[in-house]
């Protein structure tokens, strides 16, 4: 893991309407880590990672991405930045087939057929059953199957950052396993990974640093390891 800091969050605030969804959370992101964010059902987890995305707007606060304030940025812009988002629920197009699908997640960038073909075979090498099942539909695949369709639609437009916002949710134990070594495959390739994820365990065991959010605030932070060791953290979300 190298020291130098990717991403930035200072005080961002998110709000929907009168409600105020995040509360002023700072965190820092540094090249080639995990950086896991738990907490419970509404805590905020997502809207930080959609404020980071761009597909939320941040009420103040600032947002710096390799050195640049990015906050006011359009969420395309952020893509093309290379920050890439799988969202919770995979988001997948249940009606265009799982190449389309690909290939829509390299929309932003200009690139040539060869190039594409090189990127939609990565992505065929990464999780062979989308070569597999790349002219079927998306929405006819398993849940499993489409959250490694979202991992590698989001993979496609070659980020530095990926934000995974929880990849586990609803699939089988073995899924999750498979899902959870692709991440850390990924962080040993050099990609900076935030890891949204209600199964606090996976989350802190893949993590190089850690935050807990409650009610839109970090309330603590640490490395995934002594965050998994914490008696409060493991009493209040790894049941013991």
């Amino acid at each position: 893991m190298r020291n130098d800091s990717i991403l930035k969050l200072d005080s961002v605030r998110v709000s929907y309407g009168a409600i105020e969804a995040v509360k002023g959370v700072s965190l820092e992101v540094r090249r080639g880590e995990v950086v896991s964010i738990i907490g419970a059902n509404g805590a905020g987890k997502s809207t930080v990672l959609k404020s980071i995305a761009g597909v939320e707007r941040v009420r103040s606060g600032s947002i710096e991405f390799n050195g640049q304030r990015i906050e006011n940025a359009p969420a395309h812009e952020r893509v093309k930045l290379g920050i890439a988002l799988s969202p919770e629920g995979r988001g997948v197009f249940p009606d265009q087939s799982v190449r389309d699908n690909l290939l829509l997640g390299a929309l932003c960038r200009s690139l040539s057929p060869g190039d594409l073909s090189a990127r939609l075979e990565r992505e065929f090498q990464r999780f062979p059953r989308l070569k597999e099942r790349q002219h079927q539909h998306a929405g006819t695949m398993s849940g499993g199957e489409q959250q490694m369709l979202a991992i590698s639609r989001a993979l496609m437009s070659d980020p530095s950052l990926l934000l995974l916002d929880e990849p586990s949710l609803g699939l089988a134990p073995l899924i999750i396993e498979e899902i959870f070594e692709t991440i850390l495959k990924l962080r040993d390739t050099g990609l900076s990974i935030i890891l949204v994820e209600q199964m606090a365990c996976n989350a802190l065991s893949a993590a190089d640093s850690a935050y807990v959010l409650e009610t839109g605030k970090v309330i603590l932070t640490g490395t995934g390891k002594q965050l998994l060791n914490d008696p409060k953290v493991r009493a209040a979300y790894l049941g013991g």
